[in-house]
């Protein structure tokens, strides 16, 4: 079964210096029919408005990854990392017991673009670590790249969590393909362009979360840029 999520029936908020969209229940927006899937928690698109960020702030007992589109994140936690996060690199917090950390946006005229996603832990308590690794565009040119998973399987970042993290650049007659075991759940979230998943159209923010399916089918590809997340159910 496939079930669209329209990019406009996200929830959104606007700070000022601070736009975002929530996919799932976040913050000031709630919606009992949108608490996550399986155990992605949290995908929010950001938009950090130059010279500013987030203040320091906690986290616990959560997997959260960083995927940037555009600008640079300048992240700083407790633990003594301190690094810029520009297009194409991935970071993998995890927070474990406790982790303080800001996100900054210092350019002066750049607005800073990401996807902040939260995934629910197999294990709790954990000593906090962090990861963050570059994948060239070229390696996920008509094709799923691995990003995440829970062994850093094919040089991906290492989530303590039962699910796997793909990402796909496609256009035109390029397609790509992923075995599913219908036991489990997919979420689809497509960047930008525009792309058919299983047969159905999606646009751009737009998502399609998935059950009870063997494969994934993404084709007739506009210059789509796409995550593809393997959940535990």
């Amino acid at each position: 079964m496939l079930t669209i999520r329209k990019s406009a029936e996200r929830g959104y908020a606007d700070h000022g210096w601070l736009k975002s969209f929530h996919s799932f229940s976040f913050a000031g927006y709630y919606d009992p029919k949108h608490m996550g899937w399986g155990n992605l928690r949290v995908i929010n698109e950001d938009r950090i408005a130059p010279g500013t960020g987030f203040g320091t702030h906690g986290h616990r007992d959560m997997e959260i990854i960083s995927y940037v589109l555009e600008g640079n994140l300048a992240h700083k936690d407790s633990i003594g990392n301190v690094k810029g996060i520009p297009p194409g690199d991935v970071q993998r917090m995890s927070a474990g017991s406790g982790v303080q950390h800001s996100e900054f946006n210092h350019a002066p005229a750049v607005t800073t673009h990401f996807l902040q996603i939260w995934i629910e832990p197999n294990m709790t308590g954990i000593v906090p670590s962090y990861e963050q690794k570059t994948f060239a565009d070229t390696e996920k040119l008509g094709q799923l790249r691995l990003l995440a998973s829970p062994d850093g399987a094919q040089g991906s970042v290492t989530i303590h969590a039962d699910a796997r993290l793909f990402a796909a650049l496609l256009d035109g007659a390029q397609s790509a393909t992923l075995a599913l075991k219908p036991t489990r759940k997919a979420y689809v979230h497509l960047v930008r362009g525009q792309l058919d998943v299983n047969g159905v159209a999606l646009s751009t923010g737009d998502a399609a979360l998935i059950e009870g399916e063997s494969q994934l089918a993404l084709n007739h590809a506009r210059d789509a840029e796409v995550l593809v997340f393997d959940l535990a159910a």
